[in-house]
């Protein structure tokens, strides 16, 4: 495994960092004091990988809440498609279409493409609330570098 510091990781080896690294070691990272310029340097990659092409004239506010922060709560983040554009910010303000819940490890896992949505919510890991017909088509939208 490579072990440079995984916040300054491109995001093909940050996919293949979280690939290769426990459950325990992911919860350390994003317990450390580097988490939130970590979740904000993947959520702001997210639109690098969104797929404009597979959203058509998709109009949604999607709210993410991350959990397992050392105080016990959770960051919040709101990522708003329209227009074939994927816009992210940390100050959710719209009503949300679909509201995304999950730990931070699980977030890794997913956006780095080390874990699919459907399994996550299966095991209980990703709660979503909100429009089912999002819910489902959300994961196509995005195409993070596989590992």
């Amino acid at each position: 495994m490579d072990h440079s510091d995984p916040s300054t990781m491109d995001l093909l080896a940050f996919g293949r960092y979280v690939a290769g690294a426990s459950a325990a070691e992911l919860g350390r990272l994003v317990q450390g004091d580097g988490r939130t310029a970590l979740l904000d340097r993947l959520f702001h990659s997210m639109p690098d990988v969104f797929r404009a092409d597979r959203a058509g004239n998709l109009k949604a506010v999607i709210h993410w809440h991350v959990g397992d922060r050392v105080d016990g709560g959770a960051d919040h983040y709101e990522m708003v498609i329209a227009d074939g554009r994927c816009v992210v910010s940390p100050a959710p303000t719209g009503r949300p279409d679909l509201t995304l819940t999950l730990g931070a490890v699980s977030y890794l896992q997913l956006v780095t493409a080390n874990a699919h949505a459907v399994a996550l919510v299966v095991r209980g890991r990703l709660r979503t609330r909100g429009d089912l017909a999002l819910t489902a088509k959300f994961p196509s939208l995005f195409d993070p570098p596989k590992p």
